[in-house]
């Protein structure tokens, strides 16, 4: 093999505050992020939830030190692919591509078309397969390739996710192990999953499989781990009115205080590098719950970032897929079986499941479009007199 392309992707984050405006903009602009049924509420609503959400998210990153340090640990995490590919004796040119900042999917994209590479490997820099985070990106991909005849002509492979492969389970149980060992009786402390949630309607209505890799992946590392700590998976950073999975992560720590717990060890599962979920929702936001709930030896292992072990987990899928029949972008969101991309179901009229859904949508959205109208004094029913 020559000359190999791989094409990291991750979620991005805003690089200073004057950023996360912007980059919330784009967060909710994208359809597989908030499900709407008609295309043109995506941008006014992603404006509105942006604009509101802008302070709040601003103070969270200045507790981190102003800004997202997810880029620049993606691009340590490039480096060191690089490195150790070229160790084994394959060259390798390494793309970051962002979905909500940059370097956006669309710049690296637009670098890898100039350079001159035999064949890409479109890694996604989340183990498990989602709508959100994966599917996303790879819809997006696919209509770059539709619009790019030079993309046509370059032959690629697809890593769809790669939450059961035995260099990542190894990391991460070694990076918990590692956690552990600062505990008077390593045993005896609870080992807490905390997965990024997604709505709850994505795996029962659009047949994500998101939430049975997570439960796979958990079961996988406690094998790995081989360990007789109990553990708990709970799900982080809920947003907005509708039901998200469960059980929250919030409520399962106030659970386990209840029940007696008092050293606790949180694995973030579904990260891969450390950023704001990490850095600020569970070592600040989740530890103050814990510590109020009575656990009061609080833990938590680190995201695998450039760790060796997990480095060489990531290079062996990239020789692996090599070795592989070429998976294509549809294929891959396809592997998930049921999966339903964007454009979404159709509305319907009578008592169906999807009425029912469309109904509850267009009900939540006019309950936006009332507080929308109460906070900006301009609208509808302000133009007929309903509100003054």
């Amino acid at each position: 093999m020559g000359r190999i392309g791989v094409l990291l992707l991750n979620l991005g984050g805003p690089d200073k505050l004057e950023d996360v405006g912007p980059f919330l903009y784009n967060l909710f602009s994208d359809p597989e992020i908030i499900r709407l049924p008609f295309r043109w509420m995506q941008k006014p609503l992603a404006w509105f939830i942006a604009t509101r959400r802008q302070k709040t998210s601003q103070a969270n990153y200045k507790q981190i030190g102003g800004g997202s340090p997810l880029r620049r640990i993606t691009e340590e995490q490039g480096a060191a692919i690089k490195a150790q590919l070229g160790e084994l004796g394959q060259e390798a040119n390494i793309y970051v591509g962002m979905r909500y900042w940059h370097p956006y999917t669309e710049e690296a994209i637009a670098q890898l078309t100039q350079d001159n590479i035999d064949k890409l490997v479109i890694l996604p820099l989340y183990p498990q397969f989602s709508i959100s985070t994966s599917g996303s990106s790879f819809r997006l991909l696919e209509q770059l390739w539709k619009e790019n005849p030079k993309l046509q002509s370059l032959e690629y492979t697809v890593i769809p996710s790669w939450y059961k492969q035995p260099g990542y389970l190894q990391a991460m149980a070694d990076l918990i192990v590692g956690e552990l060992e600062r505990f008077p009786n390593p045993d005896d402390a609870h080992i807490f999953f905390s997965a990024h949630g997604v709505p709850k309607s994505y795996v029962e209505e659009a047949g994500d499989p998101y939430q049975q890799e997570i439960e796979e992946c958990t079961y996988l590392i406690m094998q790995t781990l081989n360990r007789p700590n109990s553990h708990t998976l709970a799900y982080q950073s809920r947003v907005g009115p509708v039901e998200w999975l469960q059980p929250y992560t919030e409520d399962a720590l106030k659970e386990l205080g209840a029940k007696g717990v008092k050293d606790l060890v949180v694995v973030p599962i579904s990260f891969v590098s450390e950023h704001i979920e990490t850095l600020q929702e569970i070592d600040i936001e989740y530890r103050e719950i814990a510590e109020e709930a009575g656990i009061h030896n609080f833990g938590r292992a680190p995201a695998p970032n450039t760790n060796p072990v997990f480095i060489q987990a990531l290079c062996d899928l990239i020789i692996d897929a090599l070795k592989q029949p070429n998976l294509k972008l549809s294929q891959a969101a396809q592997m998930k079986k049921r999966v339903k991309m964007y454009p979404q179901e159709r509305w319907e009229w009578g008592i169906t499941t999807s009425a029912e859904v469309w109904n509850g949508r267009i009900a939540m959205l006019g309950f936006i479009g009332l507080i929308i109208e109460l906070v900006t004094g301009k609208g509808l029913l302000h133009a007929i007199g309903l509100l003054h």
